[in-house]
């Protein structure tokens, strides 16, 4: 699912109501004890909605993605005075007004606990805010089910970092039967993602992740090919190290595929799926993007009836609004609302499983990019509020700690942001080999900085897994490291026993050996697997420095991919090319302002209003398009684009569809840039016949195989001419290079979703 965000990017900047020029919001004067509604009485002469969402949202720490919706404020002064406002508005005004009254709201607002609602309806919010500071866990835990997710959304505007941590501090869920997110223990999620979804190499990295003691939430990979047979697929992998090491019931796995599709697969094979997985948005638009309702939901989580593992999400600030639907609401509320909608669910699997049942919640925090916000100051900042909004509402909330390769947050960076957000003690953090994720093309948390963060905290893993550790032999009996700690193939070894296997351990151990380096050589030489780590430096929380090395040259080729654009020498060897551009002014305003990259510049319109019309009715099927995207040297690999789009018209020609002859190529082009395309072009066309439009374009850089990806989107006429395609609508080809997709497998692939969607 995340691969679905990585294609979502802002929407034009549409600045909101009651605001200065530059878009920001600007409150000047607060008289003494005037709430929010009072000021806008003697402002406006009554209620206004979107001065209400903009009050609330100037409250917020600063962050760019506020900006873009419309409702940051334009200095500190008015982000102190709209707090004020804010701390004089009583719980129960706040509840009467809900900033969006969807569908998921109302879901949400059933899930308030109406007793403890009395309680607290006529305090302040500045008197929450007090509360929360001075009371113990048990207080809190009895007032805090009777706030609805946006009340609780508002509570971290009127809070310091220093006094976000000390409230986190004291409120913990831990999962039913654990100890994953109480107090004083930290897990891990091991993420084994591969860039060609290989079981194997899969496995490996959760060898990797055991030989360091890391990995008792749960072994959950993104994959690259989210169809059924493809997520049966790895679950199967996952499943298999899980039944191995008779960890069933003690360690879950899933894959993050879209949550029909695990469905799917349960209902046909129920012992492969072991906890679902869904990403969610914050109002019902967003959701919509991700095909998913209120009621699906809800369906799901009663189809868990009789389950231990029940659901697992995903959510992250800025994910709705780069989606064109935050509705003029911030992305702090907004996100609190996702935590809302989770904790509904989590009531639904009480009622059927009133056992408990696992449900728990990772806030990717920094994995879109800049256009969100773009400094570790803010990523902190971003986390901190997210873990209080999640604990505040009974969620076990772990934290994916990352940033981009675009954003100014680098690899050493991250580790100063783990260090000023773990005091707060989220439930888990991610875990991967390194800290880089070659397959997502981010940076993230490594299995050596949980060894490190648990020297530094004291933090502990989840005892019975803790107790799996010491029966590998990497941890001893006084939870020390072992001279096999680190050590992936003496793992291998324990797994291939547990399995039966009854060669010596000297076979087995040559055999990892030999497997390990075939992983290791093929990473160093194409980027096309997953490093694993292996060893320590002069820590035991110390990458290899050989690895590390190797790491921070990756890191350096992506950003100066990054920055690439098209040369003039690669577009002319592009038969029949047709250029245009978007209104991105260069790459800094292309990169730091994602928006740009969506529009065409009217010089382009008027090329492709040309191009239509001398078509003169005689639409074809498809309309290649290329753009740069983030990673132009992707596209201008000789190996890559020429060949694919060599292969693609004659497996078009073959499928006995049209295709124009001319090839569009956008200079600092992003996804719906490709979608305006589409509208222009086939804006005109017949309503009832699909048209479709193949954009090729660069992927995030960091795998070091500078990949591209294919989005394929063929709505009928009728959608183009509304203009209301967008990526709920598109299928994708991700991952091509000639080390990985090969760019002629690609283009069977290609045509095959391609008709596959012509014919729906």
């Amino acid at each position: 699912m995340r691969r679905l965000l990585l294609i979502t990017a802002m929407l034009f900047l549409v600045v909101l109501g009651f605001a200065s020029t530059s878009g920001a919001i600007v409150i000047k004067t607060v008289k003494p004890g005037e709430d929010v509604f009072k000021y806008m009485t003697r402002v406006k002469g009554s209620f206004d909605q979107t001065l209400y969402r903009q009050i609330i949202g100037a409250s917020n720490a600063f962050k760019e993605g506020d900006k873009t919706i419309g409702v940051a404020a334009d200095t500190n002064a008015s982000r102190e005075n709209a707090r004020k406002l804010l701390a004089n508005t009583t719980i129960k005004d706040l509840s009467s007004h809900p900033l969006l009254n969807d569908n998921l709201y109302k879901f949400a607002k059933d899930s308030v606990d109406a007793a403890q609602y009395e309680k607290i309806k006529n305090w302040p919010l500045g008197k929450m805010k007090s509360f929360l500071l001075t009371a113990s866990e048990t207080q809190i835990k009895s007032v805090m089910y009777g706030m609805n997710c946006e009340v609780v959304g508002c509570l971290p505007k009127l809070m310091s970092n220093k006094e976000l941590i000390a409230v986190n501090r004291k409120i913990f869920n831990p999962l039913p039967g654990t100890k994953i997110g109480a107090k004083g223990y930290l897990s891990a999620r091991i993420q084994p993602n591969s860039p060609t979804d290989d079981p194997e190499e899969i496995q490996w990295q959760v060898l990797d992740g055991f030989a360091y003691g890391v990995g008792d939430l749960v072994l959950g990979t993104n994959p690259v090919d989210g169809t059924k047979e493809q997520t049966a697929r790895v679950e199967t992998a996952l499943k298999e190290v899980v039944d191995a090491f008779q960890l069933n019931g003690k360690l879950p796995w899933c894959v993050l595929a879209h949550i029909d599709v695990q469905r799917e697969i349960y209902n046909e094979k129920p012992e492969l799926v072991n906890i679902m997985f869904q990403s969610l948005a914050g109002t019902d638009a967003a959701n919509k993007t991700f095909d998913i309702t209120v009621d699906k939901m809800v369906d799901h989580a009663k189809s868990r009836k009789g389950q231990k593992y029940g659901l697992y999400f995903e959510t992250g600030q800025g994910s709705d609004f780069t989606n064109g639907a935050a509705e003029g609401v911030d992305m702090v509320v907004l996100e609190s609302r996702k935590y809302g909608m989770a904790r509904g669910l989590k009531q639904i699997l009480a009622q059927v499983e009133p056992n408990g049942a696992y449900v728990h919640l990772n806030d990717v925090a920094g994995f879109i990019g800049p256009e969100v916000f773009r400094t570790k100051e803010q990523l902190v900042r971003c986390c901190l509020e997210d873990i209080l909004m999640g604990k505040l509402q009974g969620i076990t909330i772990g934290l994916d700690i990352c940033s981009t390769l675009h954003m100014s947050v680098s690899l050493d960076d991250l580790q100063w942001c783990q260090d000023q957000i773990m005091a707060a003690n989220p439930a888990y953090l991610m875990a991967l080999p390194t800290r880089n994720d070659p397959m997502l093309s981010y940076l993230t948390t490594s299995y050596q900085d949980h060894v490190r963060l648990r020297s530094k905290f004291g933090y502990k893993v989840n005892d019975v897994m803790w107790d799996f550790f010491k029966r590998i032999q990497v941890i001893d009996a006084n939870g020390k490291p072992t001279k096999h700690f680190g050590d992936p193939v003496w793992v291998y070894y324990q797994f291939q026993k547990a399995k039966g296997d009854t060669r010596t351990q000297q076979a087995i151990m040559a055999e990892g050996k030999k497997k390990y380096n075939e992983i290791q050589t093929t990473w160093l030489k194409t980027g096309n697997k997953v490093p694993l780590a292996s060893g320590y430096g002069k820590n035991y929380w110390d990458p290899n420095p050989q690895l590390d090395k190797r790491v921070r040259e990756l890191y350096a080729d992506a950003k100066k991919a990054i920055w690439s654009e098209f040369s003039p020498e690669f577009v002319k060897k592009i038969p029949d090319s047709v250029q245009l551009a978007t209104l991105s002014k260069d790459r800094e305003n292309y990169i730091v302002h994602p928006e740009s990259g969506e529009k065409l510049n009217p010089q382009s319109v008027a090329t492709l209003e040309k191009l239509r019309d001398a078509w003169q009715g005689k639409v074809p099927d498809v309309q290649i398009v290329v753009s740069d995207g983030l990673n132009a040297n992707s596209i201008m690999d000789p190996d890559h684009v020429l060949p694919y789009i060599t292969a693609l018209r004659e497996e078009l020609q073959a499928s006995g569809l049209t295709v124009d002859k001319n090839t569009i190529v956008i200079n600092s082009g992003r996804v719906r840039a490709g979608y305006m395309v589409g509208d222009i072009l086939y804006g005109k066309s017949d309503p009832n016949k699909p048209r479709a439009i193949v954009h090729i374009i660069g992927e995030r850089p960091g795998t070091g195989q500078n990949a591209f990806s294919v989005y394929i989107a063929a709505p009928k006429g009728q959608v183009w001419q509304e203009q209301k395609c967008d990526h709920n609508m598109v299928k994708v080809v991700c991952g091509i290079s000639k080390q990985a997709t090969k760019p002629k497998d690609a283009a069977k692939q290609t045509v095959k979703l391609l008709k596959g969607l012509m014919s729906t």
